[in-house]
């Protein structure tokens, strides 16, 4: 079984999932032959001995479209897989639209990571991304959404619910290279980080803004992350502390500093950084959009805010204290066990390959009512 994962940019979360699937899918001895083929702009490198990883020329770009189509169709032809998993909206529309006139083609496994009309954006926009993702349901076998939120919303946009199927993001257990980071932090202090894009569906303008108006003294905040999609050009206040974007194998390090984690998105597929606290055993406070509430559960794990009412995040902020935080964090680790981890997330989604690859199975239809009762 030959199988190729095509993605746009692959970048701080993106990179995580896709390289937690790699390692275990060629690990797995299932596979005679695992690719990856991405766009050679804006993507970490992937050094995971076993894969084969080929780039297309490619920056977001209207006019690029056809190109990055033209060239994905070739990488397909040469690779020829048996199955085609797909990451991200636009990776989605590369691949799909070479086989919309076509008969034969591989079995192929979608996943948008986050729908595009569940995102901040306009409701015609909303309209026609539903559309279009309707009409590429035709050439796919089976849609993973990451969360309850967004299978729910797939069914508001009449995504075929008969391919459809819950599986959420795991990760590993394993801490990643843990080393003594180089950060001086005052420990008399709430420190609190933030990790992500900065654009505008992470909301760190929210938080930078914030804390322009909230110079809160019992709090710093951190920030990992830099400019990916959108132009960012914010003056950052003298309480917060940029540490720029880490080689994403060292994060584990950074998040075993702090005292808790915060995440201000504006809307969210999955939220894998809140996962990436909680395995490392760190309170997360975060906006009530998109699937966070899934993952904190308020006054357990965590706190959740609302991002048009942010008194309540500055109350959260004024009130926390280290030994609460030590307790959510041990709550949200055991949660993490339960869910998150990357050997459920890998056996769910090789169960999907085999049911597609076994001519003499009809693959049972998905149960997205409970997608976490997979073992």
């Amino acid at each position: 079984m030959k199988i190729l994962h095509v993605c746009e940019y692959v970048r701080g979360g993106i990179t995580t999932y896709v390289n937690q699937i790699l390692n275990d899918q060629v690990a797995s001895g299932e596979f005679s032959s695992v690719d990856v083929l991405m766009s050679r702009f804006n993507s970490d490198k992937l050094l995971i001995r076993g894969v084969h990883v080929h780039y297309y020329r490619y920056k977001r770009n209207l006019f690029n479209f056809l190109s990055a189509i033209i060239q994905v169709n070739q990488a397909i032809r040469t690779i020829r897989p048996d199955i085609i998993h797909v990451h991200s909206s636009f990776a989605g529309l590369f691949v799909r639209a070479c086989f919309l006139f076509k008969k034969k083609r591989p079995k192929i496994v979608y996943c948008a990571h986050g729908w595009s009309f569940m995102m901040e954006v306009p409701p015609y926009k909303k309209r026609m991304y539903g559309l279009l993702e309707r009409v590429l349901a035709r050439k796919t076998d089976r849609i993973i959404n990451i969360s309850n939120q967004e299978f729910i919303g797939s069914k508001k946009y009449k995504i075929p619910a008969s391919k459809s199927l819950v599986i959420p993001n795991g990760i590993d257990d394993r801490p990643l290279n843990l080393k003594d980071v180089p950060i001086a932090l005052d420990h008399s202090r709430i420190n609190l980080l933030f990790v992500g894009r900065f654009d505008r569906q992470k909301g760190i303008d929210i938080l930078i803004h914030f804390f322009k108006e909230h110079p809160l003294e019992n709090v710093r905040l951190y920030t990992i992350g830099e400019n990916v999609l959108d132009s960012f050009l914010m003056k950052i206040p003298d309480n917060i502390v940029t540490l720029g974007w880490i080689d994403h194998r060292m994060i584990d390090s950074y998040y075993q500093k702090f005292d808790a984690v915060i995440i201000p998105s504006r809307w969210e597929g999955f939220g894998l950084v809140a996962v990436e606290a909680m395995k490392n055993r760190k309170a997360v406070i975060a906006s009530n959009r998109g699937d966070l509430p899934e993952l904190v559960q308020h006054g357990i794990n965590g706190y959740l805010f609302d991002l048009n009412h942010l008194e309540e995040l500055r109350r959260i902020l004024t009130q926390l204290n280290k030994q609460t935080l030590r307790a959510m964090g041990e709550k949200g680790f055991a949660l993490y066990k339960e869910r998150y981890t990357s050997e459920k997330l890998n056996l769910r989604l090789m169960k999907v390959y085999k049911q597609l690859m076994d001519l003499n199975e009809k693959p049972s239809p998905p149960q997205a009512a409970a997608p976490y009762e997979a073992k």
